[in-house]
């Protein structure tokens, strides 16, 4: 398989990893199909695993290299991906603080973001939006960067970021259409919000990959922007509401198994 996709264009190839990232969202979405509800220590590991996931790409599909393309251009290997990690992180704190969104579990007198008379499933689904920005920007600027034949950046390297991201987004779609239909909308209508947030991923890949093919020097900070937004996620988002239920032990396991696959991943096929 990785030698048919080597032949195709970065722009393929970030439109495929991204259409799987979001073929799993709706995956997990369909699980409104089968259940009203899911057991919260199970959705509690799953968001869990979500987060080691994104942790360990965050660093060995994403930081790592961006270092590694420092140190061969001869630059200060730590500033760039220190300033485009930290930019990263400001601009998902500022999009937090903007867009309006509601986190799955919460009433709606606690949206997040400008205040508006959205109705809860529109804030849902914007809420997973939000975390889905940086994952497709990161599927994007990996492809971009084996495309612009940087040291350090594999496409089975891309293929796994691509996989990774995918298997954490399965309870994303879940945790968006699932509590819509326990709360009395239908089910289809239930499936379709869920799925529809992850249609932000291609849309971001896209960006990302454009802007390391017409920018090269900049893919040092773009890597590090997806990886610094991809942690703010975890930390203010995802880790938090693995928690919230006092399943802190499943929680935890599941961040060390997601963590574990990421990395995994990232070795064998990079």
């Amino acid at each position: 398989m990785q030698f048919w996709f080597q032949h195709l264009s970065p722009i393929q190839q970030t439109l495929i990893g991204t259409g799987f990232t979001w073929l799993v969202t709706a995956l997990g979405a369909c699980l409104v199909f089968f259940f009203k509800s899911v057991n919260r220590k199970v959705m509690d590991g799953m968001l869990g695993g979500a987060a080691g996931v994104m942790i360990a790409a965050s660093f060995w599909s994403l930081l790592a290299p961006a270092i590694a393309m420092v140190e061969e251009n001869g630059g200060i290997a730590w500033l760039p991906p220190l300033l485009g990690f930290l930019g990263g992180g400001l601009f998902l704190w500022i999009t937090d603080k903007i867009l309006p969104h509601l986190h799955p579990g919460f009433p709606v007198s606690e949206a997040e973001g400008i205040h508006t008379n959205w109705h809860r499933s529109i804030l849902l689904v914007l809420a997973i939006t939000l975390h889905n920005i940086p994952e497709g920007l990161a599927i994007g600027v990996a492809f971009g960067a084996v495309a612009a034949g940087f040291p350090g950046a594999t496409l089975g390297s891309a293929m796994a970021l691509a996989l990774g991201i995918g298997i954490q987004n399965f309870p994303e779609g879940a945790a968006v259409s699932v509590p819509l239909r326990r709360e009395g909308m239908s089910r289809l209508k239930s499936f379709w919000y869920g799925q529809l947030s992850g249609l932000v991923e291609p849309v971001a890949g896209l960006v990302g990959a454009a802007a390391v093919l017409l920018m090269r020097p900049l893919l040092p900070y773009a890597l590090s922007f997806a990886a610094g937004a991809m942690i703010y996620v975890v930390a203010e988002e995802l880790i938090p509401e693995s928690q919230a239920e006092k399943h802190s032990d499943v929680a935890t396991i599941g961040v060390m198994l997601g963590f574990a696959v990421m990395m995994t991943l990232d070795v064998a096929l990079g």
